[in-house]
């Protein structure tokens, strides 16, 4: 009886199906929809996908190739992240203007800034194309004739779907290849940033809060996406109108409640949730050590320079953000998992899957293939991973990469149009060369010295030379290369031919990375690592395939692919460690008590203080009723009190169940009705592991509340024409 309890115990355990986990597709939402409504919707899986009629999912927009967005109102006005239009932002800002730091609105439609490069993208439909994507595979094919198969099936298939239309067509494999799905787009290329609050409010808190709960962040931003006279996509023009969306979202004021149902509709990136014991052992004890180090020190220097002076700051802020945000993530993660003991249930559920697949010839043997295939992918990953992190950490060494490429290149007319691509980086390279030099020379210097010590730059110098010396070396390959002189290398490229490729070649900048490229990238390992992850990619189709079949009463939900998803689960608070309770909402008096003029991150604006003192929030606070008791004794009697007062609130974000990871990011979070509430922008710390394993206790999606938002908009910033824009209900 022990042992049965204890195998059923195990099946819970590894499989973590819980009800708040999941990232589903959206044409296959009926299979949930019960789920759901029972979760406390009030909408239908139709409301949120459907393709003959205007739906949710018509207001849903990827953001370039990273990031969510929804439309709010009849005229292409979207809102998403803050940090997602970081990049837009900055690329408008100058030490005059710098939106970033003071932000900034346009006050009508000839005020909002061109975004070029910047892309939106609808999903028009989605199909399940497996049979066709399959077409002439059976089991004897190879897995090279197999990929070949596929890929001119591909190209047949999404060529058909959108012969005559202006749209777009995809094709993602789900279930490592079990399953595939066409997704037909609309994309649109003229893109125009509309608003951004102050950094100190997009931003506020910084890299010390990222990832973290309580958050006071108001991490959004608005673009409007313009069309042709048809509405249909059009390259930027001042002819162009606003787009007008099929469906744009109605804004709900009514707030949240512990307990309340919501769910996020976006384009969740990767997760990696089938994984074995050997990917999650790899990602948590070998490669996040790694990175966190080498990034450590990347962030020390940046950071440094960054206190200096504005310039700097704004030089380097979208450069240390994006550092930050994997480096405190995988912190965040390899914690997550040993506190789980990931590894350990991974290799319980394995045992099980064992045990199942012994008598079944198909799978017998998979696992077992599995663990080899990860024991030589392990080292030469590591490898990577130091490259990535270390050889690639400074701005000279991805020079070095740029002219390494040139100096291999034997086309003259390929050489001419590269030259005059590093005479234009260069002309921004040097114009602050002396400022940016010294930190940059920092990273180079002792991300390699980290390196050495590891013992993955053995072309530095033996491993008993004293460290100082390799030191030295690093110091005199930064001070004497062609590349760190502004007049050797103008003089250089006016003449360059591919005579001189020699030359260039023996520039200690592009020997240093040569012997690292070609120790790391050696023809040899790389041949070895692309067989073993195509043989760990050939083997998780059929164990992914197993899972399904020893357990069929389980609904699977497919790995994120930076398609759009649904994940749905409640506003709840947690318990992050013994004695400790988090609500699930945060308010503008916690910005007030973390406020310090002398760190940047807690820096408060002036404005948002006066309207904290007169709690001036407009119709986005709320009123809430304290009733004060006071108890006092008198000899024998006692006289209790209560007194009455009204506390007034402007709500900042709350936090959920719901299953996300990045690409959620800007993602709407709806509630039972299919209104906004709030925008998704980040996970609590202590369950980022959620990408690999997910633990209810822990795991919380971040939200924006949509009424702090408005509040910026409209009573700080003074824009309250794009709110007027919006569909704004009470319920």
């Amino acid at each position: 009886m022990k042992k049965i309890l204890s195998l059923l115990l195990l099946a819970v355990i590894s499989l973590n199906v819980f009800a708040d986990e999941g990232m589903w597709i959206p044409m296959l939402l009926g299979r949930n929809e019960a789920d759901m409504q029972k979760a406390g919707m009030r909408i239908s899986a139709k409301d949120i996908y459907d393709i003959n009629n205007a739906c949710l999912k018509d207001a849903i927009i990827l953001f370039n190739q990273g990031c969510t967005g929804e439309y709010v109102s009849s005229e292409g006005l979207f809102l998403t992240n803050h940090h997602c239009g970081y990049s837009y932002i900055t690329s408008h800002s100058t030490v005059e203007h710098d939106y970033l730091t003071n932000g900034f609105w346009a006050m009508n439609r000839n005020d909002e800034l061109p975004c070029p490069g910047l892309t939106a993208t609808r999903l028009v439909r989605m199909e399940d194309v497996t049979s066709q994507v399959m077409e002439g595979i059976s089991t004897e094919t190879s897995e090279g004739e197999r990929a070949a198969i596929i890929e001119n099936n591909i190209k047949k298939i999404t060529s058909r779907a959108v012969e005559g239309t202006h749209y777009k067509a995809i094709i993602k494999p789900f279930y490592y290849g079990n399953q595939y799905f066409m997704y037909v787009n609309e994309v649109f290329t003229d893109v125009r940033l509309v608003g951004a609050p102050p950094s100190n409010i997009g931003k506020f808190g910084g890299d010390t809060d990222n990832w973290m709960w309580p958050r006071h962040t108001g991490d959004f931003s608005m673009f409007r996406v313009y069309a042709d006279n048809d509405n249909k996509p059009a390259n930027y023009s001042k002819n162009n109108r606003p787009y007008r969306p099929l469906k744009h979202l109605e804004i709900s004021l009514a707030g949240v409640n512990e307990g309340d149902f919501t769910f996020v509709f976006g384009y969740p990136g990767t997760t990696q949730r089938y994984v074995t014991s050997d990917a999650v052992d790899l990602a948590a004890n070998v490669e996040n050590p790694i990175r966190i180090d080498l990034r450590t020190i990347r962030l020390k220097h940046y950071n440094n320079a960054m206190n200096q002076s504005p310039a700097q700051r704004l030089k380097y802020a979208s450069k240390v953000a994006s550092i930050a945000n994997g480096w405190k993530k995988w912190q965040g993660e390899s914690q997550g998992i040993a506190r789980l003991k990931g590894v350990e249930k991974k290799r319980e559920y394995e045992q099980r899957y064992q045990q199942w697949a012994n008598d079944k010839p198909q799978y017998y043997n998979i696992l077992p293939q599995l663990h080899e295939a990860y024991a030589k992918l392990k080292p030469i990953e590591v490898e990577l991973t130091y490259f990535s992190e270390a050889v690639r950490a400074s701005d000279f060494m991805a020079r070095a990469q740029s002219y390494r490429f040139l100096a291999n290149e034997d086309d003259d007319m390929t050489i001419v149009a590269e030259v005059n691509k590093l005479k234009e980086a260069n002309s921004k390279y040097f114009a602050d060369f002396d400022l940016h030099s010294p930190v940059d020379k920092a990273i180079f210097t002792e991300t390699f010295l980290y390196m050495w010590k590891a013992g993955f730059a053995p072309y530095l110098a033996d491993e008993s030379t004293p460290s100082n010396l390799v030191e030295e070396k690093l110091n005199k390959i930064y001070n004497t290369s062609i590349l760190n002189n502004e007049k050797k290398l103008q003089k250089f490229l006016d003449s360059y031919t591919a005579k001189k490729a020699k030359q260039l070649k023996n520039d200690p900048a592009l020997q240093l990375f040569d012997q690292a490229y070609t120790l790391a990238y050696d023809a040899q390992k790389l041949a070895n690592y692309r067989r073993a992850y195509s043989d760990i990619q050939r083997l998780m189709r059929s164990y992914v395939k197993g899972m399904m079949e020893m357990e069929p009463e389980v609904n699977f939900f497919p790995d994120a692919n930076l398609t759009l998803r649904v994940a749905y689960g409640h506003v709840e608070g947690f318990r992050p460690r013994d004695g400790v309770y988090y609500k699930p909402y945060s308010s503008l008096q916690g910005i007030m008590e973390k406020e310090n003029p002398d760190i940047y991150d807690y820096v408060v604006e002036p404005r948002l203080k006066e309207l904290y003192a007169l709690k001036d929030y407009g119709p986005y606070g709320i009123s809430e009723v304290i009733n004060d008791t006071t108890i006092t004794t008198n000899g024998n009697d006692t006289l209790i009190s209560v007194k009455t007062h009204t506390k007034h609130q402007m709500p900042v974000g709350f936090i959920a169940t719901n299953h996300t990871t990045g690409g959620n990011s800007g993602s709407p979070v709806l509630n039972a009705d299919g209104r906004l509430i709030g925008l998704n922008f980040d996970r609590c710390w202590e369950g980022t592991m959620s990408d690999l394993l997910f633990d209810p206790d822990y795991c919380r999606n971040i939200c924006l509340d949509i009424r702090y938002c408005l509040f910026i908009i409209d009573k700080f910033a003074g824009a309250k024409h794009l709110v007027d824009e919006m569909t704004i209900v009470d319920k």
